[in-house]
């Protein structure tokens, strides 16, 4: 199922995705909108889950030993890397 949605932009809005449009980076109008409401939904979604985990550290802070033992682990992994 699919939704039709009217949408009114400014002239320089419209030209700039016209300028998509034209430079091949999309089809038509229409799939640069799709991309744009593709890409805010993402963004929000990732938005959420960022507070939802500083929320959980908030209300359960790492203890003392939580951030040494995070702490370490760091080290060993950069350690281990191939520079």
């Amino acid at each position: 199922m699919t939704s039709q949605l009217a949408l009114r932009l400014p002239d320089d809005l419209a030209k700039a995705l016209d300028a998509l449009v034209a430079e091949g980076r999309y089809a038509t109008r229409t799939d640069a909108v799709r991309q744009a409401v593709r890409d805010l939904l993402d963004r929000e979604r990732r938005r959420a889950i960022d507070e939802a985990l500083v929320d959980g550290y908030r209300r359960l802070p790492p203890t003392a030993d939580e951030e040494r033992w995070a702490d370490d682990a760091g080290r060993r992994m950069i350690a281990e890397e191939p520079w």
